[in-house]
């Protein structure tokens, strides 16, 4: 009788197996997330001291020791990770400083938000220093990559070395890998590479997690750094299950949309490096270039409008600390009476439950009737602000369009605000005062229990214990 095929059910969505279909994964509680997968196909790298049967104790205890067996931790000698710089200095901040040869990378983003424009850049750049590089596109052909390529100025001897291969066969890209030994390999995309002997569709979970394991093992077999490029779900999520994300060193998102020209990479994990790093990137005539100075470009974005000194009602300036950089971004806010129904509560950049507690705290000790209002918040810029040290800024923002009092345009506000309503302190609050100062504001809202002990030549502290304090330097 001929062996039946076993399968069993993965969640796209967390990555949780189950003997058996259901509606709703047990696990993250994701409605028809389940797809069937097929017995996996045996791996190959697998050591074989792995694969002893459970029931072969009786063998040496030495055919299943690792060579060199298990030492102490202060007797591990130490790892030096070297990196090459791909010259585009936002990636290479993410990155932690350039890539790892041998590490794998997954970035993520919306279609046609520029990850292949970027990725294509980068190649370009070491490419034009002699590195080897190779771009592997799978949804385009090699002609369509050359129009980029020429679109973005990149051609010419100085990039004879980045070789572009339009393939989705897995076996002729490891050949491919083998043969040229490249430092940085960029696979675009993922979702359409193959693996002739998996029966599966290019793209299902199967596919996806065998491709993406056989060229990381290729990876760290050759010293070749392998970058993968991702689509993303309609949530702004990595497509495919959780496994995927498991299985490289670095998964990297390109955020942004075509109605701005700034991009930001955001870093969700990375095992060489810091993972609350970002990178900002402009959309120019010549493809994406790197903006230095963060902070300047997102207040050109927030700039006096009017030219009075004053910002307009609702808008705040506060210090977002991302990684290892302060950004200066504007708060927005906007008050309205709300129609018939419930009032409305939509927030963009920040926490929609912590601005509730805001609403909450500005309503019980500030003396606020907004129940009844529709409250809008938005961080311009594009920033997701997640520390609580932006709390006094929003409450602040959401006070002065209530109140349609502005606040100077020169003005930053900083603090966490509690429950009571009180300004807690804030953390690496010298290096926040200090970029606010270099871009040149002249004031601070600071909570009064965290006085920086350093010079301010040109900026004014004002300490506030509290939100009623922070609302009276509204004019």
């Amino acid at each position: 009788m001929a062996k039946k095929n076993r399968t069993y059910y993965v969640c796209r969505n967390c990555g949780s197996m189950h003997a058996k279909w259901l509606g709703k994964c047990p696990d993250c509680q994701a409605w028809n997330s389940l797809d069937e997968v097929a017995k996996p196909t045996e791996d190959v790298h697998r050591p074989k001291a792995l694969t002893v049967a459970r029931g072969a104790s009786a063998q040496p205890r030495e055919h299943i020791e690792s060579p060199g067996g298990p030492l102490a931790i202060d007797q591990i000698p130490p790892l030096e990770v070297p990196r090459i710089a791909i010259g585009v200095s936002e990636l290479d901040r993410v990155l932690g400083g350039g890539v790892v040869p041998g590490s794998a990378i997954l970035l993520g983003g919306e279609p046609g938000i520029g990850k292949s424009t970027l990725l294509l850049q980068a190649l370009a750049h070491l490419a034009a220093h002699g590195e080897s590089v190779l771009y592997v596109t799978s949804e385009e052909s090699a002609q369509q990559t050359q129009l980029r390529a020429k679109r973005l100025g990149i051609a010419g001897e100085q990039h004879t070395s980045l070789q572009v291969f339009a393939e989705t066969n897995l076996e002729r890209i490891s050949a491919a890998l083998g043969r040229i030994k490249p430092t940085l390999c960029v696979i675009d995309s993922i979702q359409m590479i193959y693996r002739p002997d998996n029966p599966s569709a290019p793209g299902s979970v199967s596919q996806l997690r065998d491709c993406c394991t056989e060229l990381v093992y290729l990876a760290k077999a050759t010293g070749t750094a392998v970058c993968l490029v991702g689509h993303v779900t309609k949530e702004g999520l990595l497509a495919g299950p959780k496994l995927v994300e498991h299985i490289v060193d670095t998964v990297l998102y390109f955020e942004g949309d075509s109605h701005h020209d700034h991009r930001i990479v955001r870093c969700a994990k990375n095992r060489f490096g810091n993972t609350l790093e970002i990178g900002l990137f402009r959309m120019g005539s010549t493809g994406l270039e790197p903006v230095e100075d963060s902070s300047a470009m997102l207040l050109e974005l927030a700039q006096d409008r009017a030219g009075t000194g004053t910002r307009p009602a609702g808008a705040v300036v506060t210090a977002a600390l991302q990684g290892s950089r302060v950004l200066l971004v504007e708060v927005q806010a906007l008050v309205a009476d709300a129609g018939l129904g419930q009032p409305k509560r939509k927030v963009s950049g920040a926490d929609a439950a912590r601005v509730a507690m805001i609403i909450a705290v500005l309503e019980k000790h500030a003396g606020m009737r907004l129940v009844d209002k529709d409250i809008f918040v938005n961080v311009v810029g594009g920033i997701k602000l997640s520390e609580p040290s932006a709390d006094a800024a929003i409450a602040t923002a959401i006070a002065s369009a209530h109140t349609g009092r502005p606040l100077n345009s020169h003005t930053l506000v900083l603090g966490e605000l509690g429950l009571l309503g009180e300004f807690r302190p804030v953390s690496q609050l010298v290096q926040r005062l200090s970029e606010a100062q270099r871009l040149g504001l002249r004031e601070a809202v600071i909570p009064a229990s965290r006085k920086p002990t350093m010079k301010l030549e040109t900026l004014t502290l004002r300490l506030c214990r509290g939100i009623n304090q922070a609302i009276e330097q509204l004019h």
